[in-house]
């Protein structure tokens, strides 16, 4: 029984591509290791803490893997097909590493420079949550292009290690800071800020021969499709977190104590997006089976089952926040006050948002580069002209949110259609996408 056993899991293996279980498991582990981070931050501050709290992680994961994971991405493109040639990538890091470093030296200018016009709104007048962001973008970009290397050469396993441990790091840090009685918000910041640093020291331990010398690398080399990547991605962030911004960037000064609950809130609602999270790194080795079976025309199947699950966790959880997410919501976080209203129209956001951005990985998947950038942006859009119009500070996010996901899913789901009726790829490609996009929470 236990060789038969060895022989079948030997089997599962050489039939998905080499990578999916150990970027399955970073996956679930970051997702999991994020989510407790912010529960244990959270209920450590107090209100106008939690608010700026808030607010600072909208600005790190907006900016950060929403400029920085389209470069991971076209790294690992690039250096993939430079091995499959036998060449060696060297020189196409560097070149990304120019790249980065110039895009971060922006981001860094940008966030000290217009600091005075923010620290005194959603950052509640702490500094140390300027010095924490300008901190993180940094180390955000230091995270994904080693990512990139890793994915590009091969290196799956140290890859997933890096993805758990950042967000173990993250965490450790938070609890020794809770122990110790810490209630600062600059000092969690800090913890996320710092997190990529150590994440990368621990998965390049020991790895040799990432930076092969090669030909030189223009630019191009990287993908024309980049720039579309880039404004997608930014967007896409943009409105995965533009509740819990437009609440600190809305709110006035009576909206205090609003603004703090809304926070913890927003993320009891996106406890979908967790899910969905873990559901990438599960399905990952059925999906790929289907690849490594040879049947490369089941994209439709394939894209098809994800969605059934897909699906399922968004209605689970917009059924669950409107019966008993305020219960849930007051075991996470202390002084929990939102209602199962609010809390359910958040709930049915994240539900679009991860269904939206399913059918966003299937259409990168197929080259729909600009139709997806297009999509992300409109739905920003609609986010902006509903919250414009709406009365009631809580209210016009959560509407702005439901129109926003909504149309973005919309344009999504007509260019897929479109594509896929004149396509004859298999689902390699969408694996690869959900291999290499996971969604920072």
């Amino acid at each position: 029984m236990r060789r038969r056993a060895q022989v079948l899991v030997a089997r599962a293996r050489d039939a998905v591509p080499e990578g999916t279980f150990a970027v399955g498991a970073g996956l679930m582990v970051a997702a999991l290791a994020a989510y407790v981070f912010v529960i244990v931050s959270l209920n450590a501050l107090d209100r106008e803490g939690r608010a700026a709290f808030g607010a600072f992680w909208g600005f790190v994961f907006v900016a950060g893997p929403g400029l920085f994971l389209p470069l991971e991405q076209e790294v690992g493109r690039a250096l993939a097909h430079r091995r499959a040639q036998g060449l060696g990538g060297g020189p196409l890091v560097t070149r990304a590493g120019r790249l980065g470093a110039a895009l971060t030296a922006l981001l860094v200018i940008g966030a000290l420079s217009l600091a005075p016009t923010y620290v005194d709104g959603p950052f509640h007048g702490s500094w140390t949550l300027v010095a924490a962001l300008a901190i993180g973008m940094v180390g955000f970009a230091t995270m994904h292009l080693c990512r990139g290397t890793l994915s590009g050469n091969g290196r799956f396993r140290p890859y997933g290690v890096m993805l758990a441990a950042e967000g173990v790091v993250r965490l450790a840090g938070a609890v020794v800071l809770t122990l110790a009685g810490v209630r600062s918000v600059g000092a969690y910041a800090l913890c996320l800020a710092l997190a990529p640093f150590a994440a990368v020291a621990i998965a390049l331990w020991n790895q040799r021969g990432l930076l092969a010398p090669g030909p030189p690398a223009p630019y191009s080399e990287l993908s024309e499709a980049l720039g579309w990547l880039l404004v997608g991605s930014v967007f896409m962030q943009a409105l995965g977190y533009a509740a819990l911004l437009g609440v600190n960037f809305l709110r006035t000064e009576q909206d205090r104590a609003a603004a703090a609950a809304f926070t913890s809130a927003f993320f009891v609602a996106r406890i979908p997006i967790l899910l969905f999270q873990a559901v990438q790194g599960t399905l990952l080795p059925k999906l790929a089976n289907l690849a490594g079976g040879g049947r490369h025309g089941d994209f439709r199947t394939g894209l098809r089952q994800l969605l059934v699950v897909v699906v399922g966790i968004a209605v689970a959880g917009a059924v669950a926040a409107f019966t008993v997410g305020p219960p849930v919501g007051r075991v996470l976080f202390s002084d929990f006050t939102i209602g199962n209203v609010d809390l359910g129209l958040l709930a049915v956001g994240s539900g679009l948002f991860i269904v939206s951005l399913t059918l966003a990985q299937a259409l990168l998947a197929l080259g729909g580069h600009r139709a997806a950038a297009t999509a992300w942006v409109a739905g920003v859009g609609a986010f902006s002209a509903v919250a414009a119009v709406t009365t009631g500070l809580e209210r016009r996010v959560e509407l702005g949110f439901i129109a926003g996901s909504a149309v973005a899913g919309t344009v999504i789901a007509t260019a897929l259609a479109r594509r896929m009726r004149t396509t004859s790829e298999g689902i390699g490609p969408l694996i690869e996408a959900i291999e290499r996009e996971p969604l920072e929470l």
